[in-house]
């Protein structure tokens, strides 16, 4: 089943052609994404399809009666005041039933929870309802009748997240979902949008969730749209295919069309209208040897100011807002080369902690002592800010004339510029014509210029296209000053840093030794641990209140050794299921380590069993 027929689509700004005579199709239960370098299009692509802009030319067209969704970079929620206008303003009317129950119940009026209740039975409601409770519970939207004047852009970018899902779409089209998400956040997300019958259009830089949900792939370049059939490893492996073919038959083109022009200057004028199909092929042949195969990179490449001995030591860092308590009594020595992680969930205080570093916010308590050779690059969250009048090559010219990069090499801002895929022309361009991931690059450039030996990034992923992304992975990797990172991106994460601080709240801060998955993992292990103890617990709680029952009837002897079973045997139970799983993930253990724990596993189920059978004895006495 059809849901979306795009034809022959173009769409310009001004001479920028953004792309020509596109066409797709999505169907029924596809999960496709739109992956493209910044500025060719991509949002403006959506606008179009959400009808905020116009076509050039081409025609596209919805399936009727389909419900769909748009999740936009800037949300709007037109009139609402507040958060409960917007989840509940929806033609979806097993929303409205629920609000009305939501009302009736705080109105303590017995009544009217009672039509209420009959409502949400008769329309079958209740698990719509746990749904909504889901979502609002995991993107944290409580408060219903908060102001929307009083929320910050990601909390109103979650908060028309919310409202997409809640509208019970069976199409969601979504621009950048993952930004303004936490880590935590984004998993659950990732899950939910696997897990529900949806069809999907979407555009992210981030690849694990690429992954992980897309069962196709649109490569917008050069004007032009290729498809792929498969998630984003497979693309990755077809566009290098793709990109080897096509130089390869631009390189034969170039070849042939020397001997075809070499035919055609040679052809007699009197024979002009003679061989005219081998005319008509050769301007075909030129069109296509003229193909530019040059890739324009983006570079990335600063002279880093060296480092002393001493980086940055903190000591016993306290801070926090009236009494939420950010860090509490944390000290750290950074060491060179160092890369960090910082993640946390949002509102736990991560940008806080970077300005304390830097000394945007004032130190409350604590010590932090910076090495005399220590440059800071801080990359802000909130970005550049310029007013929009002022020209792109103005900006860095604000820096220097003349600036350093690798080696005793200097550029002008000029040159330094192309090697940020900024060319001439776009230079003289203002900065509020740029796209989003545009002026992002810009501001980036703007850091880097500076030669900082101590890169501070706070989510220098958003807004980013992908292969700006893993240029700026390559250039951080081989970065030879400190690293610290706020970011959403585990991807990008989990390739650069191999240490994390977790900010838990309250002040409580992890230091972590590892990668982001590393850790991930430790945390999902911790959990499980703590489920198996809290169950072990309640097992033996359980076990102790049958002794309590059964003692009066066994001797004080029998009654020690009741309650001693009663400890051992949830005791031998959770040895028994280490040792299972142990056997059971024996790869690349060798022969007599695995007969040996295969021995113990005997003996501890022999044990179990034994001792199990003395307490059902014991117990029916």
């Amino acid at each position: 089943m059809n849901y979306l027929s795009v034809e022959n689509l173009t769409k310009s700004y001004g001479e920028k052609i953004l792309f020509q005579n596109i066409s797709f199709g999505l169907e029924k239960g596809d999960k496709i994404a739109l992956v493209a370098q910044n500025g060719t299009g991509k949002t403006s692509l959506f606008k179009v399809l959400y009808g905020t802009e116009d076509l050039d030319s081409g025609s596209f067209a919805f399936k009727k009666d389909v419900r769909i969704a748009f999740l936009a970079q800037e949300p709007n929620f037109k009139d609402a005041k507040n958060i409960e206008d917007v989840i509940f303003n929806d033609d979806n009317s097993t929303l409205k039933i629920i609000k009305n129950y939501e009302q009736a119940l705080l109105s303590n009026d017995a009544k009217k929870i009672d039509k209420a209740m009959n409502e949400m039975e008769s329309e079958k409601a209740w698990d719509f309802e746990q749904k909504v409770e889901q979502i609002l519970t995991k993107l944290k939207i409580s408060d219903m009748t908060r102001s929307l004047d009083l929320l910050s852009g990601g909390q109103k970018r979650r908060l028309s997240l919310a409202q997409v899902l809640l509208s019970n779409p069976e199409f969601i089209i979504l621009d950048e979902p993952t930004n303004h998400l936490d880590l935590e956040m984004i998993e659950w997300l990732e899950e939910y949008l696997t897990q529900q019958n949806l069809t999907i259009l979407m555009v992210t830089h981030d690849r694990y969730f690429l992954e992980n949900i897309c069962n196709h792939i649109f490569e917008l370049a050069d004007g032009q749209l290729y498809k792929y059939k498969g998630n984003y490893s497979y693309f990755l492996e077809k566009k290098e295919e793709r990109e080897y073919n096509q130089a390869s038959e631009v390189m034969k083109a170039r070849n042939l069309m020397r001997k075809e022009l070499d035919w055609i200057r040679r052809m007699p004028k009197a024979r002009g209208t003679k061989a005219k199909y081998r005319v008509d092929a050769f301007q075909e042949l030129k069109q296509k040897a003229s193909t530019n195969l040059k890739k324009e990179n983006l570079s990335m490449s600063i002279n880093m100011q060296r480092i002393g001995g001493k980086i940055m030591e903190i000591k016993n860092l306290s801070h926090s807002f009236g009494d939420f308590k950010i860090l509490d009594d944390f000290s750290y020595i950074f060491k060179k080369g160092e890369k960090i992680g910082v993640i946390g969930q949002n509102g736990v205080g991560k940008s806080t902690l970077l300005n304390v570093l830097t000394n945007q916010i004032a130190l409350q308590k604590g010590v932090i002592e910076v090495g005399e050779t220590i440059r800071f690059g801080y990359y802000k969250q909130d970005g550049l800010k310029l007013p929009e009048d002022k020209r792109v090559i103005e900006v860095v010219t604000d820096i220097a004339e003349v600036i350093t990069i690798g080696k005793n090499h200097t550029v002008t801002p000029m040159n330094l510029l192309e090697r940020f895929l900024f060319p001439p022309k776009q230079q003289y361009t203002y900065v509020s014509t740029l796209s989003g991931g545009e002026k992002r690059r810009l501001y980036l450039l703007t850091i880097l210029a500076q030669n900082p030996n101590f890169l501070i990034l706070d989510e220098p992923t958003n807004d980013l296209d992908i292969i700006t992304l893993q240029i700026l992975e390559d250039f951080l990797a081989d970065f030879q000053g400190c690293l610290l990172v706020v970011t959403h991106d585990r991807y990008f994460m989990d390739r650069l840093v191999d240490h994390i601080w977790a900010l838990e709240g309250e002040g409580k801060m992890r230091d972590f030794n590892g990668t982001y998955s590393e850790y991930s993992a430790t945390m999902e292990y911790e959990k499980e641990l703590a489920a198996q103890e809290e169950a072990a617990k309640k097992e033996t709680n359980a076990l102790n209140q049958i002794t309590q029952k059964r003692s009066q009837k066994l001797s004080f002897k029998e009654q020690k050794e009741l309650e001693t079973l009663a400890q051992e045997i949830p005791t031998l139970e959770n040895k028994h299921k280490n040792f299972t799983e142990k056997l059971n993930n024996a790869v690349g253990v060798s022969h007599e380590e695995i007969t040996k724990t295969a021995k113990e596993l005997e003996n501890i189920a022999k044990e179990l069993d034994e001792k199990s059978m003395r307490w059902m004895e014991l117990s029916e006495k």
